[in-house]
This record gives C-alpha cells, structure tokens and sequence, in this order.
C-alpha cells in the first residue's frame, strides 16, 4: 500500500504478483560488445506479452541503462507483462565510447539493439530459465522514455528522409515524452544538432498510445510541452494521448526512485501514467479488453484533475 498516493488510487489496476529478474542477460552484436538487457517477468502464467523499453538520455549516470525506469519496468511486470530493457550504447554506465562515429547519440544502434533483441528472443529466455517457453512471441510492443521514444517511433513505421525502419514483429507502442517533428520545428541550433529529428510520423500506423507532461519544457524547440503530442497527431495508429497534469518530462518520476531524471517527483501522477498506461497495454493486448475503457471512465469520474486523454 503506496500512502503517497491518492486520487489516482481510483483508477483501476490488477494487484501486483511476484516477479523474476535476470540480470545481464548478453546478446551478441556484430563487431561491439554484447548488448545487455534486463528482463523483468511474473513469476507464473504463460503467454506473457512482451514489452522492449528503450531508456532516455538524461543526466544520471545508470538509469539510462537496463538498471533504470524501475518504477515503470517492475509495475508493468508485477501486472502480467514480461519488460526487456537493454543498455543502449548511448548509455554512460555500459555503452560505446561517445567519440565514436555515431555518437554520443548512437540513434542507429539503438534501433539495430531493439531488432537484435526481436531477433534472439529464444536465447533471451535460454538464458532466462523460468521464463522459457513464457513469451508470447507474437505480442510485442516497444516503449520509449524521451529520446528513447525515437527510435520506437522508427520501429513503429516513422519515417526518417523517406527510410523505412518498421518492424512488422512490433504489434503496439508507447511514446513517453517522446520528441517531435524536427526542422524547422527546432531551434536552429538544434535543427543542425539533431538533423534526425525530421522524421515522419504519418507511416506510423500500429497502435500507438502518446503520453506527454502538460508542464514539459522541451528545450529542442520553441513550441512547448505539444511538441512531444505531435506523433499523435501525424500518425494514424496513434490511437491515444494521454497528457498527466502537473508534471513535466519525468512524468512524475518513471525513470527511477528518488532521481534527479526527474524535474518533479509526483507520487500521484506517477501512479496514473503507470496504471494508464498499463491498462492501455492490457486492453491492446486482450489480456483485458475492457481495462482501458474502465480505466478512462474511472478517470473522468474521481480523477480528473490528474490527467487527460483525448483520442480519436
């Protein structure tokens, strides 16, 4: 029982199950180092649905890494959802040397790491022995935090200078906070910074649920915190935004416990995107088909002061 919470204690969501977790799970990579993941799963149930979280690039030292976004990773996994997370090689603790072509963003790795880990998944779960023969393979969804939102919207079917990323093993996807339209929406500084930015979200037609802070304060463009909305308004499988009040880019504190990822730690808003968002999952995933309906109209009746949805 959180004691930090309250309104969004209303919103409904399973009771929380036991988990397992493996940790480093390594998965070679072509002339790199292996890639390391996290896998966070319940502890019984087959069929479990798969969740790829692809970490930002914030200030701290490990949360960008598989050791980050607990908050997140471990609710979703208490819930029926087995969460991989992978050390991109932007990450500080466990990546690639900045200086190397590609870095410190290393945006083409990051969308190469996510297919490696589609591409191994039976040895994901040899490595992962009370989770074997669990995953259910054909239900994947990628979420991404800040710019680990990029490439998930790669994945999803954006398209970047006419380049097509998608993956058609990926049946859904979360975008927290994630970046907007590049170009001239930037900065001029950071058009030229961030030339990869300019990407089109009009190919995005899997099922998408964007989430955004109503108080973010993107520092890449003037427009302000609707420029992390823009993936739902360009793309056709955007069926979802959810905006959490008060709060902007660590919505309330998903990337980790008590860090400085986050501008402001809301124990309220952080319980509605996790719950939101789940119940999204649970609902695209027909674990629960009704779960995100019940969850949208428990919200407009005793909490709505927490949050938004708006879809289509």
């Amino acid at each position: 029982m959180n004691r930090l919470i309250s309104l969004s204690r209303a919103l409904p969501t399973p009771e929380p199950e036991i988990t397992v977790a493996y940790t480093p799970i390594r998965l070679p990579m072509p002339g790199r180092q292996p890639l390391e993941l996290r896998l966070t799963a319940p502890a019984v149930g087959s069929n479990l649905p798969i969740v790829i979280l692809s970490h930002g690039f914030g200030p701290s030292n490990y949360i960008p890494s598989k050791d980050g976004y607990a908050p997140l990773a471990q609710f979703w996994a208490e819930r029926g959802v087995a969460v991989i997370q992978p050390t991109h090689a932007s990450s500080r603790v466990g990546g690639r040397d900045p200086d190397l072509p590609g870095g410190p963003f290393f945006w083409r790795e990051r969308v190469a790491e996510i297919r490696a880990i589609l591409d191994q998944l039976t040895e994901v779960e040899r490595q992962a022995p009370a989770v074997a023969g669990r995953l259910d393979h054909e239900r994947i969804a990628v979420a991404g935090h800040s710019f680990g939102g990029f490439p998930c919207s790669l994945l999803l079917g954006a398209r970047l200078q006419g380049e097509d990323f998608s993956d058609p093993r990926i049946r859904a996807g979360i975008l927290l906070a994630s970046p907007g339209r590049g170009g001239a929406d930037l900065t001029p500084e950071n058009a030229t910074r961030f030339p990869f930015f300019d990407v089109d979200f009009s190919g995005i037609s899997t099922p998408t649920l964007v989430v955004c802070g109503a108080d973010d304060d993107p520092h890449f463009t003037p427009r302000g915190p609707d420029w992390h909305a823009d993936p739902y308004h360009d793309a056709a499988g955007a069926e979802a935004l959810l905006t959490i009040n008060g709060v902007g880019h660590g919505l309330g504190g998903i990337a980790g416990w008590d860090a400085r990822e986050t501008e402001a730690e809301d124990p309220d808003a952080l319980e509605a995107t996790r719950r939101l968002t789940l119940a999204w999952l649970r609902s695209t995933f027909a674990i629960d088909p009704a779960a995100w309906m019940q969850s949208r109209s428990a919200l407009k009746k005793s909490a709505a002061s927490i949050a938004e949805i708006t879809s289509r």
